[in-house]
């Protein structure tokens, strides 16, 4: 009896095995979704293919919380928790519900209020309440910025606000995000003083992707980050591989983390330096075709 080996089919079926051991992920606003800041039909398409039939692991990992994430996401048969809120939390598309919660103490929480007090602004504080909901807390007067992302996210259903809360410091609820939305230059001189004077606080400023003179600040428990939150999914899934996504400064440590890492063509120019490659825009479906072409192509 005969047995005629295809070297060629060997060979495929080994590449598909390595990369089935490659995890995948992607930032979401300016990278995965497009310009009015959502998922084309494409990239649904793409991700499902590579989620089904290519058996790709994919996930994303974003400053949003669920509260965003799960209805941009819901045409996604995603498989892998979500990483959200900055590498605070996981949440589990399966369930629904959060995983690996990382949370402020009150006294980093009382010392963080107080450095924005001195500066005269006023942060939201997000809280898990449950295994699925977030309490978003905030005391004094909104910004029209503020009032718009107040106004766009008010009747979601994984997030309540309760703005004008003179109690807004204490709660039981575990707190895994201090947000602040400001000037970039008002943001940054705020994070330079809790790195300062705050050491038990991690903390990130960036600019705006559509204006540069605005910005966001995000404040977490020290040690609290996307990459953070990669490496630990990526050691529980035992992946011998991993491919970033990004095109913000936030997302640099976990580009400089990973093992390969891949900016769109509209990133920040230091986000492009740092990058193992650069691909087209994000309103081109760039991510997807990329990974699409990772698994099916032979090296």
């Amino acid at each position: 009896m005969f047995i005629f080996f295809n070297f060629a089919d060997m060979i495929i079926n080994n590449h598909r095995q390595e990369k089935a051991r490659t995890l995948y992920v992607s930032d979401m606003d300016g990278t995965l979704l497009g310009e009015d800041s959502r998922l084309s039909p494409a990239t649904v398409t793409k991700l499902n293919r590579i989620i089904g039939e290519l058996e790709g692991l994919f996930t994303v990992a974003t400053a949003r919380t669920p509260a965003t994430v799960v209805p941009l996401m819901q045409d996604v048969h995603a498989r892998l928790p979500f990483i959200v809120i900055g590498g605070s939390a996981m949440w589990n598309p399966v369930t629904g519900s959060f995983e690996h919660t990382r949370g402020i103490d009150n006294p980093t929480i009382e010392a963080v209020a107080d450095v924005f007090d001195h500066h005269g602004a006023y942060p939201f504080i997000y809280r898990r309440h449950g295994q699925d909901m977030l309490y978003t807390h905030h005391y004094g007067p909104l910004s029209p910025q503020e009032e718009r992302f107040v106004a766009e996210r008010q009747h979601l259903p994984l997030k309540r606000f309760f703005l004008n809360d003179p109690n807004y410091r204490h709660s039981d609820d575990e707190a895994l995000l201090i947000f602040s939305m400001n000037k970039f230059a008002v943001l940054d001189a705020i994070a330079s003083d809790l790195r300062h004077r705050v050491p038990s606080c991690s903390v990130m400023v960036y600019h705006d992707i559509f204006d540069p003179n605005e910005g966001y600040l995000e404040i977490f428990t020290a040690g609290t980050s996307k990459a953070a939150a990669i490496r630990q999914l990526a050691s529980e899934l035992g992946v011998t591989r991993v491919v970033v996504f990004g095109d913000n400064r936030n997302d640099m440590a976990m580009m400089q983390a990973a093992d390969y890492s891949v900016a769109v063509e509209n990133a920040f120019p230091e986000v492009k330096a740092i990058a193992s490659e650069v691909i087209g825009p994000n309103t081109a479906d760039s991510v997807p075709h990329w990974i699409e072409q990772d698994l099916l192509v032979c090296p």
